[in-house]
């Protein structure tokens, strides 16, 4: 069967901490390239560490969602993170779950806000989040994810279906 698509739109949050983040570190970068042209070895740091930071930010950007019978992926540049159907314990909508959310590890909204997140109605949880006012919340038995589909309520919709086709809990 042919994998249902969902784009994961940016949500205005999304959009200003991507440009002011982006501009944080191209400055950055544009003073370590000034201070290795003056001799000052720290300078390559300064240049490394924040393309590093870009480039894994940009290659981490969520670009969408795909349902299929067995899985969800979490599309990205060129690689996808799976996410069984096979223990999903349910799927619902929540819209701005992540606010307040405590970042453990991971990506604070330099073209996505990925990672590992803590808050006291989720606990631990994995974000793969563009936009929060769109939340979807996938609760495994260790660890909740969320995602931010364009359509939560179809996403919802559909992975429920899979769900009952595998014989599993809502």
């Amino acid at each position: 069967m042919t994998p249902i698509e969902f784009n994961a739109p940016w949500g205005s949050a999304l959009k200003t901490t991507s440009i002011f983040g982006t501009a944080i570190l191209v400055i950055l970068i544009a003073i370590g390239i000034d201070q290795v042209d003056t001799g000052r070895t720290w300078g390559v740091f300064l240049v490394a560490l924040p393309a590093i930071v870009l480039l894994l930010s940009i290659a981490c950007v969520v670009r969408g969602y795909s349902l299929t019978e067995r899985e969800i992926l979490v599309n990205r540049l060129g690689w996808s993170t799976h996410l069984s159907l096979s223990n999903l314990q349910s799927v619902e909508g929540k819209a701005d779950v992540t606010k307040s959310a405590l970042r453990l590890f991971g990506n604070a909204g330099v073209f996505s806000f990925t990672g590992f997140y803590w808050n006291r109605e989720l606990r631990l949880f994995r974000a793969f989040v563009t936009d929060p006012s769109r939340a979807v919340v996938l609760r495994y038995p260790k660890i909740a994810v969320v995602i931010t589909p364009h359509d939560p309520q179809q996403f919802i919709m559909r992975a429920r279906t899979y769900l009952k086709t595998l014989n599993l809990p809502l």
